[in-house]
């Protein structure tokens, strides 16, 4: 019954957010064809961060396939918003003291086939920052995929009622390579990833 409940109430959310964001402007979607086929398992997107739009229009892209997001873990203390967030499919991750849950969690989700959606800059910025090792680690242990994904549009209410056009684009899945030690794997992945988004948001513009 709890995770009935748990579906319907984020079905109901990704349709009502849809229909309220696309009065502002429809999402273009570009790519979704090269997420990976959900029954040969779980895997990692890792998109561009510049707002708070981003993550609703990531969410409801990659339908009807659930994203699990990582969220800070100061949205989880009040017992409404924490209520809320479980029901939306997010987890808290401490940021300033990451402990082991940060890496358990998401690699369970990886193991039962889940999505996990992760903002590698680790920061609301449009400015290049280095990318944080998390989506690399967490797909690392968890033996799935990264999708590398890119947003342009409005970040906040200003933008939104500016009407700016929203657009998501997906790169090809980045897996790791198994013949290589995991820590050198690691850093390869970790520079495909960076040099996937760094292209993918040249496209999008």
């Amino acid at each position: 019954m709890w995770k009935w409940g748990k579906k319907v109430i984020y079905t109901f959310a990704r349709h009502l957010v849809k229909i309220i964001l696309s009065l502002f402007g429809r999402l273009k979607i570009h790519g979704k064809e090269k997420l990976p086929d959900q029954e040969d398992g779980g895997y990692v997107v890792a998109c561009t961060h510049t707002g708070w739009v981003d993550i609703l229009w990531l969410g409801i892209a990659i339908f009807p396939v659930k994203i699990h997001y990582m969220a800070k873990i100061e949205l989880f203390k009040n017992p409404l918003l924490k209520w809320l967030m479980g029901k939306l499919n997010a987890f808290p991750v401490d940021r300033e003291n990451p402990g082991p849950s940060a890496i358990k969690v998401p690699r369970r989700l990886l193991k039962e086939g889940q999505v996990v959606g992760i903002f590698p800059s680790g920061t609301r910025t449009s400015e290049e920052v280095p990318l944080k090792r998390g989506a690399v680690t967490i797909a690392s242990h968890g033996k799935a995929p990264i999708v590398p994904a890119a947003y342009v549009g409005p970040n906040n209410f200003k933008d939104l009622f500016r009407r700016i056009k929203p657009r998501l684009i997906f790169g090809e899945p980045i897996y790791a390579d198994e013949n290589l030690p995991r820590r050198e794997a690691m850093e390869k992945m970790m520079e495909e990833l960076n040099q996937a988004l760094n292209k993918l948001q040249k496209e999008i513009k």
